[in-house]
């Protein structure tokens, strides 16, 4: 702290006054509207993975769906970095970009077990509804397995591989670039005058 000229005391703020030390951090507002976006966008995956009406009509193999699928996320994931350097908010945009990422991958490997079963029933210890498929492609997903769903098959145990190597990288890689994306962002903020 410097001193205030002829007086020898330091500069304390004035009641009220608002100190400029780094970036805006985000208001209660700010706060709420990103986790409502990141509510909505994880309801909104989850609602069309159930209404999507994959076992009505001929569907590409699930390894189709896990190519595209995962072509999408990476996508999105790169359009979400691009969003989070450049934003007002970039901790609560790493947080939309999760909310997007994650559940779109999980979802994706859910669609694609529930597909599998379809083209192939048997595919899995017990037959799968969408709810088992997103239960197989959750329980995967954290490590946990329970032992009550596997995959039987040859395809079926390559897509958990996939699903397997998929979600190191999602959980590694993805969150250091977010890291990353989040200081820049932050980095950006601090170079910028207060307006």
């Amino acid at each position: 702290m410097s001193d205030s000229p002829g007086t020898g005391a330091p500069d304390v703020p004035a009641p009220g006054a608002r100190r400029h030390d780094g970036p805006p951090r985000p208001g209660r507002r700010a706060a709420v509207v990103s986790l409502l976006r990141a509510v909505l966008t994880t309801a909104g995956l989850v609602t069309a993975y159930y209404l999507l009406p994959m076992d009505r009509t001929r569907q590409p193999a699930a390894a189709v769906i896990v190519a595209f699928g995962m072509l999408a996320v990476v996508l999105v994931l790169a359009w979400e970095i691009r969003v989070i350097a450049r934003s007002a908010h970039p901790r609560l945009r790493a947080v939309e970009a999760l909310a997007a990422t994650v559940p779109m991958f999980l979802l994706l490997f859910a669609s694609a077990y529930y597909l599998l079963e379809l083209e192939s029933p048997g595919s899995f210890t017990e037959p799968l509804t969408r709810t088992d498929a997103l239960y197989f492609a959750l329980s995967t997903f954290t490590t946990v397995g329970y032992g009550d769903v596997a995959a039987r098959t040859e395809p079926a145990r390559v897509v958990t591989m996939l699903q397997m190597t998929g979600g190191l990288l999602l959980v590694g890689v993805a969150a250091r670039v977010l890291a990353a994306a989040v200081e820049r962002g932050l980095r950006l903020q601090e170079r910028e005058p207060p307006g």
